[in-house]
């Protein structure tokens, strides 16, 4: 006599989870639905990243990824990364050492792989884990030659509320890093710019809430905390960013697109910056639009 409100009930979750299975329903936070077996889905990735409260500072990232379900639990991805930088009027000793103006050019490549231990729908919460390999030979501030070697851990818990209407994810990973930085020749006297390796350990935890307030559309809001540690100087920058987010679901497509300004940030700072900041890696504000096809 109580089954039938508590089979809809699961009918609607499973069908709701079916609409979103790996579709990226938030800009940076990452859901735990994994890609049925033997699905494609191929999907693209722009990030516009600007501001840095002195002088003028616009930067483009862009990826491409082809995503395949190997088992309906194990997905694995690569892509191709290239990036854009346009900076006037601020130098950073150490990290931006001169004006820069450059158009899309490739700058690396990564792959990946996700596992899914418990099904969102299936289960009282959904659990994954997210391993990622990146390299890249442009550093992203500066625009400047830098080889980047880095591999990321990522815990990933995601909750469907009110038969799937309502959508948390929640993230928490370390990243690591090894890069070294090209010689570059006519540096201003006594600027700073070290070519010894470096070692670099980043931290971030990050949530995301997503309601569906029309057929295929969601609204939500995403936060990130980053902080990062580097070999010489310990603790060298955190911060917070958080924004809205939204997203649209179709059949076989599906886009979101994300603004997230940061609220406050701390670490090394540089002389004329806005001190509520991390300004140095980080920018004011962050754009991202991202894509999908499933086949």
């Amino acid at each position: 006599m109580h089954l039938r409100p508590i089979a809809l009930s699961l009918a609607g979750l499973l069908a709701s989870a079916a609409t979103v299975a790996d579709e990226n329903l938030f800009g940076y936070v990452k859901g735990a639905e994994t890609l049925p077996e033997d699905a494609w889905e191929a999907y693209t990735i722009i990030t516009n990243r600007q501001d840095k409260s002195v002088g003028h500072y616009e930067a483009w990232d862009a990826r491409i990824e082809l995503e395949y379900g190997v088992t309906n639990k194990f997905t694995l991805s690569g892509g191709l990364v290239g990036q854009a930088i346009d900076t006037d009027g601020i130098v950073i000793d150490g990290y931006l050492p001169e004006d820069k103006d450059s158009g899309l050019t490739f700058s690396g490549a990564e792959a990946s792989a996700k596992y899914n231990f418990l099904s969102p729908a299936l289960d009282d919460i959904g659990l994954s884990g997210y391993w990622e390999l990146d390299y890249t030979t442009i550093d992203p501030h500066s625009g400047q030659d830098k080889d980047t070697l880095s591999f990321g851990s990522l815990l990933i818990a995601q909750k469907y509320f009110l038969e799937g209407e309502m959508i948390w994810a929640g993230n928490a990973g370390i990243e690591a890093t090894y890069a070294k930085r090209g010689k570059i020749d006519n540096l201003p006297p006594d600027f700073e710019w070290p070519t010894d390796p470096e070692m670099e350990i980043e931290l971030l935890l990050g949530t995301a809430l997503t309601y569906r307030f029309a057929p295929n559309w969601f609204f939500g809001a995403e936060i990130l905390y980053e902080t990062e540690y580097e070999t010489e100087v310990g603790q060298e920058r955190y911060s917070i960013f958080a924004g809205p987010t939204l997203h649209y679901g179709g059949p076989t497509w599906w886009a979101t697109f994300t603004w997230l300004p940061q609220l406050t940030g701390g670490g090394e700072k540089f002389e004329g910056q806005d001190e509520d900041y991390h300004l140095i890696e980080k920018t004011e504000q962050e754009f991202r639009l991202k894509l999908g096809y499933n086949f």
